[in-house]
């Protein structure tokens, strides 16, 4: 399969099975724009019907040109990577190598969006995570965990910052036995900002190894989603204090994440705001939501968000300052072929424990018993459910099977399969097309920014 657009003025051609990526010349991309299949030894007659604006001989160049380009493996290969009958086999008992740790069913926030019903996921109780479950999941993830040596842990909610000291107890305990079980504890806090005091920032950003911070962009558009308790905006709160964590962060990771909705489908003012306050790593996500929801955007919003994209691409190319986190792309063949294939194992490389020391896929999963995997207390954990999820991946989800994109997406995020279709394996159609535009303006850009727009089929590859 290959994959023919054109993003930012430039032709690109992307052969889907062995990763190649291709600048082209206009008439190479003219040309291959009109093949469905592997090119012959010979260019077929009646393609230069097809192409009046070009003489035979400047199409028989081209030709010669994919040619090549094809019998060196570059365009038209053949997917070697699984027979997709042995897809359902891959690897199902995956080890748990991450944790989302609800250690907080509460928060301090009221955002409109929020997918956790305001922190306490529908439930109607909120409540903090004790120490003894806390030190539970941390025995769960190195018991489920087998020889791998490094383990994410994610502080989520709610609000994590209001369990503050179950956050500080379990990161003591879990480096405690780090030496013993031959583990290495990677840390993650994700925060809305509101409890950041000089004590706190200290803190994460002495032990925390990447920090996520909510912020939703410009003043007006954080503060219509993004409400305090008592009804008010939380822009002129937060943004101080994560200009002073980050300030003090040094080398390690954060990022700005923010989620746009209907609201502001400009969103390319947004991720130049904050970027404008200081921060490089930015993050601005669409808002996943049922079709009920004012905020939620409608199929006739797609072509301007797919335009905003593009926009978005062009004033980055400005600004070598900005990190914009979907317009990265690994073009190097990326991660393991199993990664790539399973993208991101929720419900079984990946878990979320919430207060109760419930267990589910993911943070997204929380609240929904169909998906519950377990406890931490009466020691459940249902490895058929797990399986299932483990088997997911870009062969066993039919709509990814003739995707281009499908080595880079892995086949999206299963939460939002669900809200959206009902069924964890059909893709997010509307989130689908915004991943393809965001892949194509990834590549656009570092055509541009290697200097190989417009070069010729040969000389474009990257």
């Amino acid at each position: 399969m290959v994959h023919t657009f054109i993003c930012l003025g430039v032709p690109v051609a992307v052969d889907v099975n062995s990763g190649a990526v291709h600048v082209l010349d206009k008439t190479a991309y003219d040309v291959l724009a009109l093949l469905d299949g592997p090119l012959a030894d010979t260019c077929p007659q009646e393609l230069y019907g097809k192409l009046p604006q070009y003489t035979p001989q400047v199409v028989d160049e081209a030709w010669a040109e994919l040619l090549e380009l094809q019998k060196n493996g570059l365009l038209f290969t053949e997917d070697s990577y699984l027979d997709p009958a042995a897809a359902t086999l891959l690897q199902q008992d995956a080890p748990i190598k991450a944790l989302c740790l609800h250690v907080s069913h509460d928060c301090n926030l009221r955002c409109e969006y929020c997918f956790a019903s305001t922190g306490d996921f529908g439930t109607g109780h909120r409540m903090t995570m004790e120490v003894e479950t806390a030190k539970k999941a941390i025995d769960f993830v190195i018991e489920r965990s087998g020889s791998r040596r490094n383990i994410e842990v994610d502080f989520f909610g709610g609000e994590p910052l209001m369990a503050m000291d179950t956050v500080k107890a379990t990161v003591e305990y879990a480096r405690s036995l780090e030496k013993e079980h031959n583990k290495n504890f990677r840390f993650t806090i994700t925060t809305n900002g509101v409890l950041l005091n000089d004590e706190n920032i200290e803190y994460i950003n002495r032990e925390m190894s990447n920090a996520v911070l909510s912020l939703d962009g410009r003043p007006e558009v954080n503060d219509r989603m993004r409400k305090t308790v008592a009804g008010g905006g939380s822009y002129d709160v937060i943004l101080p204090r994560f200009q002073k964590l980050v300030e003090g962060r040094g080398e390690k990771d954060y990022y700005l994440r923010g989620t746009f909705t209907r609201y502001n489908a400009d969103f390319a003012a947004d991720v130049l705001h904050i970027a404008d306050q200081g921060f490089r790593h930015v993050s601005v996500e669409p808002v996943v939501g049922g079709p009920d929801c004012d905020y939620t955007f409608r199929e006739e919003d797609l072509p301007g968000i797919l335009e905003e994209y593009e926009r978005l691409a062009a004033e980055l190319l400005k600004r070598d300052d900005v990190n914009f986190f979907h317009f990265n792309v690994d073009l190097s063949q990326g991660p393991c072929v199993i990664k790539r294939m399973r993208g991101c194992g929720a419900g079984c490389e990946y878990v979320a424990i919430t207060p109760e020391g419930d267990i589910y896929p993911c943070h997204q999963f929380v609240g929904n018993e169909a998906y519950k995997l377990g406890n931490l207390y009466d020691g459940t954990f249902d490895m058929e459910l797990s399986r299932s999820f483990a088997g997911l991946n870009i062969y066993t989800r039919p709509d990814c099977k003739d995707c281009w994109a499908r080595f880079y997406c892995s086949g999206g995020c299963s939460a939002s399969n669900l809200l959206v279709n009902g069924d964890i394996k059909k893709p997010n159609r509307f989130g689908c097309e915004m991943q393809r535009k965001r892949l194509e303006c990834a590549i656009a850009m570092r055509a541009i920014r290697a200097g190989l727009a417009g070069g010729s089929a040969q000389s474009g590859e990257i």
